[in-house]
This record gives C-alpha cells, structure tokens and sequence, in this order.
C-alpha cells in the first residue's frame, strides 16, 4: 500500500513538473509572439488630423453653459450661430496664417522621430509660407545621433520657409534643448527645465570581479581606436583619454549647432551642463519668452487662425515601452535634481 501511494506522489509530482515546464515555454512563446506583433504594428501608424477651432469653442460654451441664464445662453448660442454663417459666406484670405500643432514626447532614444518625420514629410508639401508649425516638446535627451535626426528633422521646416515655434512645458534639456534651438521662436513655462548642454557617457568596469574569479575575457579589435572602454576587458589611461576626446569633440559639435541657431546666446557661458528654469533661461537668451503651449493655441483660435493638431495612432512595442519608462525616469531624475537644488538654496 505504502509502495502504491508513493508511486502515486512520485507520478503526481512529475505531471506538476511537466505540467510546470509546458506553461512556461507556451509563456515564453506567447511574449516573443506578443513581442513580435507588437514590433509589426509599431511601424504602422495613421495619421490622424482635429482641427483645434471646434473644440475650444466646444469646452467655451459647456463651461458658459453650466453657469450662464437660459437667456444669456440663447443669446450665446444665437451669437456662435452668427458668427459661423459669417464664417462660412466669407472667403479665407489667401495669406490667412494656419497653426499646425506637433506633440514630441521623447525618451532615451527619441523614437517618437519617425512620426515626426511623417509629419515633416506632409507639412512641408502642404504648409505655406504663411503657415505656422508648433511643436510641443517634451524631452530630457537622450542618444547624441537619435536626437541629431530629431533636430535635423525640424530643420527641414525652416530650410522650407515655415516657420516653427517651439514650447516647453515641462523640460527641454541636452538633446531635447537640441530640437529646441532649431525653432525661430522658443516659449518655456516659469519652472520648465531648460538647457543642460552637454554630453555625458558612463558604463562599469567588471574586469577585477572576473580577475578574482579566474574569469578571462578576451576581445580582438584591428584599428588603434576601434574600441576605447570597455566593460570586461582592462581599461588602460590610453583607452579613458581616446574616450575623454570623444566626448569632447561630440559637446564641440553640439556647442556649433546650438550657437548657429541662436546667435544671440553666450555659447560658452551657457553650454556647461547646468540646467535653468524658464525665468533664468530667458535672461540667458536660451528661450524666448514666457509662456505655454496651451497659451499660443488659444491666442491663434481667438485670432481666428485655423489650429490643427496632427497626431499619431500606432501600437507600442515593447521595447519602445521599456524606453519610454526609462526616460521619463531620467526627466524625472532631472526635475527632482532641480528641486533639490532649489531646497538646498
């Protein structure tokens, strides 16, 4: 009896194990599938247009409506209705300025730039030289060649003639402050976080930890520089000063393209690394004036400038999620870092 309930336990025991081992490959193989689809769909997205008007004119009337008499709201909405008949029957001077709002939401590797770059490709074909193109930036930098491309991007709206406006609510710094710069005009809110021109590299050494361990690690390279740094291998004074240079000549690079756009900047007074508040960045001249995304909207619907907002629908892929995470922990570090400096002040 004893030798049948153990074999029962035993053979019980290995349907949990292979039971156990079968869930975890279908797992395993339902995330790379996941994964993969998600992959696929990313690089499809559509393009979707709101025209910006309507909608402000909409949350007027609702927050009127909530408060106004019933006479005060016949006599709104009589008026609303004037106005759109004079709308219609008038003819849209050929030079009426339009507003096209972009949304730049960028992390480590600013993969929004691909629907940037969509947006690019259909403004510049059907913006005029009349027309006008805010970007609503939100960035605390990144990969030096991702937001290279980003920047670049935005240059090709000036070398068009369209003009481009840039707002800061939240940050603009390092490679966001790199897209920035390219817009004729900047606006920044007070406490927006702007600049921090610099570049910054870092990575660990394991070599000891492998050396106590008896670990080798062997690495072949052919070209003197092909590789400075490096995480396993032993990193000599050669290696560190070859890096040092590198990082160097990339902060020259990016020193050259924001001095070229803003002219008017102290380049090497401001191109140390720090980072300002809105208030302090326009009495440096790294903004313009003071204001927020929100504002320049609502100035251009009052003014009766036709507003489009162009966005994007696309699915996320994992990893563009995992990135996503990573830097807006990084534009958070950065806020706290500002907020503890303004404590410790």
């Amino acid at each position: 009896m004893d030798i049948v309930i153990e074999l029962a336990a035993d053979y019980g025991l290995f349907l949990a194990k292979t039971a156990t081992l079968v869930i975890a490959v279908l797992l395993v193989m339902g995330t790379l599938a996941s994964s993969l689809s998600a992959a696929r769909a990313e690089k499809k997205s559509s393009l979707r247009i709101e025209r910006v008007n309507e909608r402000l004119t909409q949350l007027a009337d609702t927050l009127a409506g909530a408060m106004d008499s019933k006479a005060e709201a016949k006599a709104r909405a009589k008026k609303r209705k004037a106005q759109a008949k004079k709308r219609a029957k008038a003819k849209q001077p050929a030079d009426t300025s339009r507003l096209f709002v972009l949304d730049f939401d960028g992390d480590i590797r600013a993969s929004a730039v691909e629907q940037l770059r969509e947006s690019i490709n259909g403004l510049v074909q059907v913006a005029g030289e009349h027309d006008e193109v805010l970007l609503r930036l939100e960035s605390g930098g990144g990969l030096v060649h991702s937001y290279g491309l980003a920047a670049s991007q935005l240059d090709r709206l000036r070398q068009a003639g369209i003009k481009l406006t840039v707002s800061v609510d939240r940050v603009a710094a390092s490679g966001g402050y790199m897209m920035a710069c390219v817009g004729d005009r900047i606006v920044a809110a007070p406490f927006a976080i702007i600049g921090s021109i610099g570049v910054v590299a870092q990575l660990p050494n394991f070599h000891r930890w492998l050396d106590e361990r008896h670990i080798d690690v062997e690495l072949h390279t052919a070209g003197d520089h092909k590789r400075t740094l490096t995480m396993f291998g032993q990193n000599n004074e050669a290696d560190r000063e070859k890096f040092r240079q590198e990082l160097d000549d990339t902060h020259g690079l990016f020193k050259t393209f924001v001095a070229e756009h803003r002219p008017s900047l102290d380049i090497d007074a401001v191109a140390t690394g720090e980072h300002w508040y809105g208030r302090q960045a326009i009495d440096r001249h790294l903004v313009d004036d003071i204001a927020t995304g929100d504002d320049l909207m609502l100035a251009a619907a009052r003014a009766e400038r036709p507003v489009y907002a162009i966005t994007h629908q696309s699915r996320t892929g994992l990893v563009s999620r995992m990135m996503g995470r990573a830097s807006r922990l990084h534009a958070r570090l950065i806020e706290e870092r500002g907020m503890a400096k303004a404590r410790i002040g």
